[in-house]
Parts: C-alpha cells; structure tokens; sequence
C-alpha cells in the first residue's frame, strides 16, 4: 500500500515532530519496493509513502534525467496534524551533474528510499526540495 504525495498549504497546522528514519542502500530497499514501486513511480518527481510488513517506507524520485550524474538524498522527515489529518513533510537535497565533468550519456531515474519509526503511513506527503550548490 503506498501514498502519493500531494500539495497541501499547510492550513490549520498544530504542531509537528520529526520523523526517525535510515535512507537505506540501493542492496536494502525491499524487493517489493524495487519491482513494483520504483517502476510505477521512476519517471515522476515526488515523495511517496508505502507500508510493508507493518513499517513505512519513503520514496524520492526526480523523475527521468538525460545522463547519470543527477541524485537525490533524504534529509529529514516531520509528520504535522493538520485540519484534514496528518501531513509528512520530507526535505530531499537533489544535487545536479557538476559543469564539465564528464558524465554517462544514458537515461537515468535519479530515486532515494528510507526506512521510518512509523507503523502507519499519513493523510499526505509534501516533498520539500533544495538544490544542492
């Protein structure tokens, strides 16, 4: 079961706490994450929740790049009570290929994933992005 993030405005916001999580190597994102998530998900750019075996996962994607070069971390995540429910913000730092240095000319899906305290996954997710300098 995964949650897409939306958009919210952030109205009638009571409070938040940070979220604990690990952002996991590419050799420990579940498999379930790796075949059936990431494929759906890949060429979007957004935050994603999924619950799997009782523990909730994040997904960063950035959608689909034209070489390698392009990442995407986790920096922190904050779940807020809202009027509509809860709300995970997730803060990503997307750093682009450096000016110059040569790169693979191939197609690529930038994506991050991390593993939360959580046990149930929030009413929305909001991606909140910086560019790396």
């Amino acid at each position: 079961m995964c949650a897409a993030a939306w958009l919210i405005f952030g109205q009638g916001i009571v409070g938040d706490k940070n979220v604990e999580f690990k952002q996991l190597s590419k050799d420990d994102v579940p498999k379930s994450i790796e075949t059936e998530v990431i494929p759906e998900y890949r060429e979007l750019e957004r935050a994603l929740g999924c619950l799997i075996d009782g523990k909730v996962y994040v997904i960063v994607t950035r959608g689909e790049k034209p070489t390698a070069g392009y990442e995407v971390s986790i920096d922190k995540m904050s779940m807020e009570k809202t009027k509509g429910g809860t709300n995970m913000k997730v803060y990503a730092t997307f750093t682009e290929p450096q000016v110059g240095v040569a790169v693979s000319q191939l197609v690529t899906y930038p994506y991050a994933v991390a593993s939360t305290d959580l046990t149930s996954l929030p009413d929305t997710i909001e991606l909140v992005v910086k560019y790396a300098e």
